[in-house]
């Protein structure tokens, strides 16, 4: 009797281990149809280490003026440029989201993509944006007039230049 418990039991536990097993298997599955299924601008980029974007806010709080890392992260797109697709903001968990322009201007990314999930790779860093350049950016988001002339004083931003980037679906 004893020994068809210890029977059933390691039948059940090789069965519960398949089973958690195969999940995992199907979720990498997902993952990776999801990433061949993503729409590509720019440079292809592959088997690089992908942060979250939690992660991402994590480095550039530790960031200064001047220093630069190569990084591929992804998150949700807050906004983008609306006159050509020049730019883009994106959410790092952080008080302002990361400003993405693409490098060399040599691609733009769709103007519709906004709260898409997004990959991007290329440079990070923090720089200080004059008051022109911020009104220009505001005005091809499509803010406000009187949002526009409340815009004063240079900002430190949250930047990133962007080789590549991949759209999920």
């Amino acid at each position: 009797m004893k020994a068809k418990f210890i029977f059933a039991l390691a039948t059940l536990s090789i069965f519960s281990c398949k089973n958690a097993e195969g999940e995992k298997k199907e979720a990498q599955s997902e993952e990776i149809a999801q990433v061949m299924d993503a729409e590509l601008y720019g440079e292809d980029f592959k088997n690089l280490k992908t942060l979250s974007s939690a992660e991402m806010g994590d480095i550039y709080k530790n960031l200064k003026p001047g220093d630069t890392i190569n990084a591929t992260f992804k998150g949700h797109v807050q906004s983008v440029c609306q006159n050509k697709g020049c730019w883009m903001q994106v959410d790092v968990g952080a008080d302002d989201p990361v400003m993405i322009k693409f490098k060399d201007y040599g691609f733009f990314v769709p103007k519709d993509i906004a709260e898409k999930e997004v990959v991007v790779h290329g440079q990070a860093f923090i720089t200080e944006v004059p008051v022109e350049e911020q009104q220009h950016l505001a005005l091809d988001g499509g803010r406000t007039e009187e949002e526009i002339e409340a815009i004063t004083s240079a900002k430190k931003t949250l930047s990133f230049t962007a080789t590549g980037v991949k759209i999920n679906p």
